[in-house]
């Protein structure tokens, strides 16, 4: 079937299964998140898929409900699901990860930074992988954004070995089932599914991908108050990369 589920010339989003759901989380995205939708289903409508367009509303203080209400009224594609209070990117994340209702999901930021047009890209790669994680090649952010973000990922390697680039990079694209299950729960979950992703033993591959300026609202991180959490989520993470353990069923045991 080809073209997006619940456009206006679809009947209802809950008669078809779509191929791929699109997971976006906003927090005060009132300059961004309108044309950032805009471009998503402009995209998405050139692919021989239907998708959805989840949009996850970490309990936006701004004009962010209004611009999200109204863009899922022009396009029922779009699935708008509100926090009751600001609870972090990864339990955004969390909400799209149980309510995606299609056998892949792309993560993507609404800040305009990330690029729709990579989409396909990471969809192809997923061909012969589990996951793709785009990287920012010719990162569009402040000097001192780009050296925190270089010293983030070399500390991450050091203490993970999960061969990522750029964890930061939010845009992803990853087969369901490996998102399944992970405690998203807990704050900066999020940088590190990749290498959740490895302890299930998911293929994963990286592709380069756009990055540009925002151009409105300003972003929710800085360097050190990134900093002070990703060192205590590296331990957790460590930890439970030290304590996991793989294992497989062979059959279910007869019973006589």
């Amino acid at each position: 079937m080809n073209g997006p589920i619940g456009t206006t010339t679809s009947q209802n989003t809950a008669t078809h299964a779509p191929h791929v759901t699109l997971i976006i989380p906003v927090f005060n995205e009132e300059g961004s998140i309108g044309p950032v939708l805009a471009e998503v289903i402009e995209v998405m409508n050139q692919q021989p898929y239907a998708y959805e367009v989840l949009v996850i509303d970490d309990g936006s203080n701004d004009n962010t409900p209004a611009i999200l209400k109204s863009a899922s009224q022009r396009h029922p594609v779009i699935r708008v699901f509100t926090m009751f209070s600001n609870s972090g990117q990864s339990a955004a994340f969390g909400v799209g990860f149980s309510e995606c209702r299609s056998p892949i999901a792309v993560l993507m930021d609404g800040d305009g930074q990330n690029d729709p047009h990579d989409i396909p890209m990471l969809m192809e790669a997923l061909i012969d992988a589990d996951a793709c994680c785009g990287y920012r090649a010719n990162r569009r952010d402040t000097l001192s954004k780009k050296l925190g973000s270089r010293i983030a990922n070399r500390v991450r390697q050091y203490f993970l070995h999960d061969g990522i680039r750029d964890t930061g990079c939010s845009l992803k694209a990853v087969k369901v089932e490996f998102v399944r299950g992970i405690p998203m729960q807990f704050r900066g979950m999020h940088r590190f599914l990749p290498v959740l992703w490895l302890m299930q033993d998911a293929r994963i591959k990286q592709r380069p991908v756009n990055h540009r300026v925002r151009v409105a609202g300003k972003s929710k991180y800085t360097n050190f108050g990134r900093l002070k959490e990703t060192i205590w989520d590296l331990w957790a993470v460590r930890w439970m990369q030290k304590r996991h353990r793989r294992f497989h069923l062979l059959k279910e045991k007869a019973t006589t």
